[in-house]
Protein backbone atom coordinates (compact mmCIF):
# COMPACT_ATOMS: atom_id res chain seq x y z
CA UNK A 1 0.00 0.00 0.00
CA UNK A 2 1.27 2.91 -1.30
CA UNK A 3 0.48 6.59 0.93
CA UNK A 4 -0.34 9.85 -1.71
CA UNK A 5 2.20 12.57 -1.02
CA UNK A 6 0.94 15.73 -1.82
CA UNK A 7 2.74 19.10 -1.96
CA UNK A 8 0.62 21.40 0.35
CA UNK A 9 2.79 24.42 0.43
CA UNK A 10 4.27 25.22 -3.00
CA UNK A 11 8.31 25.23 -3.34
CA UNK A 12 10.10 28.67 -3.29
CA UNK A 13 12.51 29.51 -5.48
CA UNK A 14 15.23 31.21 -3.20
CA UNK A 15 14.63 32.16 0.59
CA UNK A 16 14.08 30.92 3.92
CA UNK A 17 11.46 28.01 5.57
CA UNK A 18 10.74 28.44 8.96
CA UNK A 19 9.36 24.53 9.45
CA UNK A 20 8.36 22.93 12.20
CA UNK A 21 6.46 25.60 13.85
CA UNK A 22 4.24 24.94 17.13
CA UNK A 23 1.13 24.46 15.62
CA UNK A 24 -0.98 28.43 16.05
CA UNK A 25 2.14 30.36 16.74
CA UNK A 26 3.31 31.22 12.83
CA UNK A 27 1.26 34.31 12.93
CA UNK A 28 2.46 36.03 15.95
CA UNK A 29 6.52 35.05 14.17
CA UNK A 30 5.19 37.03 10.99
CA UNK A 31 4.27 40.04 13.11
CA UNK A 32 7.12 39.58 15.18
CA UNK A 33 9.58 39.64 11.76
CA UNK A 34 7.23 42.20 10.20
CA UNK A 35 6.70 40.04 7.00
CA UNK A 36 3.42 41.28 5.85
CA UNK A 37 5.45 44.02 4.61
CA UNK A 38 8.38 41.97 2.94
CA UNK A 39 7.73 42.46 -0.34
CA UNK A 40 7.80 39.30 -2.14
CA UNK A 41 6.02 36.07 -1.54
CA UNK A 42 4.71 34.98 1.65
CA UNK A 43 3.33 31.33 1.96
CA UNK A 44 1.71 30.02 5.49
CA UNK A 45 0.74 26.79 6.34
CA UNK A 46 -1.20 26.20 9.70
CA UNK A 47 -2.08 22.71 10.88
CA UNK A 48 -0.28 21.00 8.93
CA UNK A 49 0.43 17.33 9.03
CA UNK A 50 3.51 16.12 11.06
CA UNK A 51 4.64 12.65 12.11
CA UNK A 52 6.72 14.54 15.42
CA UNK A 53 3.73 16.72 16.49
CA UNK A 54 0.60 15.29 14.48
CA UNK A 55 -0.09 19.41 13.37
CA UNK A 56 2.27 22.36 12.81
CA UNK A 57 2.57 25.38 11.13
CA UNK A 58 5.04 26.59 8.21
CA UNK A 59 6.13 29.52 6.85
CA UNK A 60 8.01 30.45 3.56
CA UNK A 61 9.64 33.44 2.86
CA UNK A 62 10.51 34.05 -0.76
CA UNK A 63 13.79 36.18 -1.69
CA UNK A 64 15.11 36.79 1.91
CA UNK A 65 17.65 35.09 4.17
CA UNK A 66 16.60 35.38 7.77
CA UNK A 67 20.12 36.71 10.03
CA UNK A 68 21.03 34.63 12.82
CA UNK A 69 19.30 37.21 15.23
CA UNK A 70 16.09 36.89 13.61
CA UNK A 71 16.41 33.32 13.69
CA UNK A 72 17.27 33.18 17.44
CA UNK A 73 14.24 35.36 18.06
CA UNK A 74 11.80 33.24 16.41
CA UNK A 75 13.15 30.30 18.71
CA UNK A 76 11.24 31.73 21.50
CA UNK A 77 7.68 30.49 19.78
CA UNK A 78 9.04 27.51 17.85
CA UNK A 79 11.82 25.84 19.82
CA UNK A 80 11.78 23.10 18.16
CA UNK A 81 12.00 25.08 14.67
CA UNK A 82 13.92 24.43 11.73
CA UNK A 83 15.44 26.85 9.40
CA UNK A 84 16.46 25.76 5.99
CA UNK A 85 18.29 28.37 3.90
CA UNK A 86 16.97 27.70 0.07
CA UNK A 87 18.88 28.54 -3.49
CA UNK A 88 17.81 28.23 -6.56
CA UNK A 89 14.97 25.34 -4.96
CA UNK A 90 17.53 23.62 -2.95
CA UNK A 91 18.09 23.50 0.71
CA UNK A 92 21.53 24.73 1.17
CA UNK A 93 21.99 25.31 4.93
CA UNK A 94 19.30 23.84 7.43
CA UNK A 95 19.54 24.59 11.37
CA UNK A 96 18.14 24.54 14.34
CA UNK A 97 16.75 27.73 15.84
CA UNK A 98 18.39 28.98 19.29
CA UNK A 99 16.72 30.06 22.47
CA UNK A 100 18.63 33.41 22.96
CA UNK A 101 19.75 34.30 26.60
CA UNK A 102 18.40 37.68 26.07
CA UNK A 103 15.57 39.22 23.84
CA UNK A 104 16.27 43.26 23.00
CA UNK A 105 14.12 45.64 21.49
CA UNK A 106 11.33 43.63 19.92
CA UNK A 107 9.03 42.29 22.56
CA UNK A 108 6.86 44.93 24.12
CA UNK A 109 6.32 44.03 28.45
CA UNK A 110 2.86 42.84 28.90
CA UNK A 111 3.13 44.56 32.50
CA UNK A 112 1.30 47.70 31.99
CA UNK A 113 3.40 49.31 34.83
CA UNK A 114 6.48 48.94 33.15
CA UNK A 115 9.08 51.80 32.93
CA UNK A 116 9.47 50.28 29.49
CA UNK A 117 5.38 51.26 28.53
CA UNK A 118 6.17 54.73 29.93
CA UNK A 119 9.57 56.11 28.99
CA UNK A 120 11.41 56.07 26.03
CA UNK A 121 13.82 52.88 26.11
CA UNK A 122 14.22 49.79 24.31
CA UNK A 123 13.02 46.49 26.48
CA UNK A 124 15.11 43.58 27.61
CA UNK A 125 14.17 40.04 28.43
CA UNK A 126 15.97 37.45 29.91
CA UNK A 127 15.04 33.90 28.49
CA UNK A 128 14.68 31.07 30.76
CA UNK A 129 13.39 27.60 29.59
CA UNK A 130 11.95 25.75 32.06
CA UNK A 131 10.28 22.19 31.99
CA UNK A 132 10.07 22.61 27.86
CA UNK A 133 8.31 25.77 28.35
CA UNK A 134 9.74 29.21 27.80
CA UNK A 135 9.62 32.14 30.30
CA UNK A 136 10.68 35.72 29.05
CA UNK A 137 11.76 37.78 32.60
CA UNK A 138 11.80 41.73 32.05
CA UNK A 139 14.69 43.06 33.11
CA UNK A 140 13.04 46.19 34.51
CA UNK A 141 10.11 45.59 35.94
CA UNK A 142 11.71 41.88 36.74
CA UNK A 143 7.99 40.15 36.28
CA UNK A 144 8.05 36.93 34.02
CA UNK A 145 5.79 36.13 31.37
CA UNK A 146 5.20 32.51 28.99
CA UNK A 147 5.77 33.26 25.40
CA UNK A 148 1.53 33.24 25.62
CA UNK A 149 1.40 36.47 26.80
CA UNK A 150 3.78 38.42 24.84
CA UNK A 151 0.95 39.88 22.31
CA UNK A 152 2.94 42.95 21.15
CA UNK A 153 6.19 43.79 19.15
CA UNK A 154 8.07 46.42 17.98
CA UNK A 155 9.92 46.21 14.42
CA UNK A 156 13.38 47.25 14.32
Amino acid sequence: MTKDKKLLVAAIKDGTVIDHIKAGHALKIIRLLDLANHKSLVTVGLNLPSRATKIKDLIKVEGRELTQEETNRIAIFAPQGTINIIKNYEVVKKFHAQIPDVVEYVIVCPNPKCITNHENMDSRFHVVEEKNKIILKCHYCEKSFSEREIKEYKNN
